[in-house]
């Protein structure tokens, strides 16, 4: 059989419009293409912390035209793996959701356990774990939101390679793939996990079936194209800091020097 070209929407088109520091950077492509693909009517993400996964999924879903809700749950007070923080991460977060988002993203600041009241079974079609890291921990948030997530919905858990610290999620990863069908696992960065829900339609989405029913071969090169998407994006995003510094070294020194300096107010 020829292989399936499979050239996502992320390598055409996609420009993160939020950018902060965090592990989540080298799955940003992904995410965005996997939103494209299961065009969810709901998405939760536990644990948001400065938000950079989460303004993904609502970036995509604006740029993919989906009518859809985006829930952020957090404390945004901080955990054992990322100490305590004050309320400066918080009101970043809020603002940029009320500025870039609003009607899309919401907001809820409350523990997950507090949270599931607001959520009917089967009402998610992306959950995204996300929270404290130790495996009793994730083991916890997937075993009480799991009947939230619809039948054929996404479950993501990430740092599934990270094995610093007491962290767990490697641990309980590992389990749900000797016990799972529809399970995949991206290997770069901290690592992410994808699962599917069983039941609901089948799907001709080609992303959604190289994840999941693809031939070995060909889900290794899926990882591989990722692996390069990441790498394609942090060096666009390098070229275009440095045009932007080329062009104000420009507009300060004339002719794209660097200014001289200025002694006594003569150059």
């Amino acid at each position: 059989m020829e292989p399936r070209v499979y050239f996502p929407a992320s390598l055409q088109r996609f420009e993160p419009k939020r950018m902060v520091f965090s592990t989540w950077v080298d799955h940003l492509p992904f995410a965005y293409d996997l939103v494209e693909a299961l065009s969810p009517k709901m998405v939760v993400e536990l644990g948001v912390y400065n938000g950079l996964s989460f303004f993904t999924f609502c970036q995509a879903m604006v740029e993919h035209d989906i009518d859809g809700v985006a829930y952020a749950i957090d404390s945004w007070e901080g955990d054992a793996h990322t100490d305590g923080y004050d309320d400066s991460i918080y009101n970043d977060v809020a603002t940029y959701a009320r500025d870039h988002y609003r009607g899309i993203a919401y907001l809820m600041r409350t523990y997950f356990n507090e949270a599931l009241v607001h959520f009917s079974d089967g009402s998610i079609d992306l959950l995204h774990i996300d929270g404290l890291h130790t495996y009793e921990a994730v083991k916890e948030d997937f075993t009480n939101w799991y009947p939230k997530v619809r039948p054929g919905g996404i479950i993501l858990f990430h740092d599934v390679m990270a094995r610093i610290k007491d962290f767990g999620a490697w641990k309980f990863f590992d389990e749900l793939l000797l016990s799972e069908q529809d399970i995949f696992r991206f290997n770069h960065g901290f690592g992410l996990g994808v699962l599917r829900k069983p039941g609901g339609p089948d799907t001709n989405n080609q992303l959604l079936q190289l994840l999941f029913s693809g031939t070995e071969d060909e889900q290794q090169k899926l990882r591989q194209l990722y692996v390069h998407a990441a790498h394609f994006l942090e060096a666009r995003r390098q070229a275009t800091k440095f045009k932007a510094m080329a062009a104000g070294n420009k507009a300060k020194g004339g002719q794209g020097k660097a200014a001289e300096p200025v002694i006594n107010g003569e150059a």
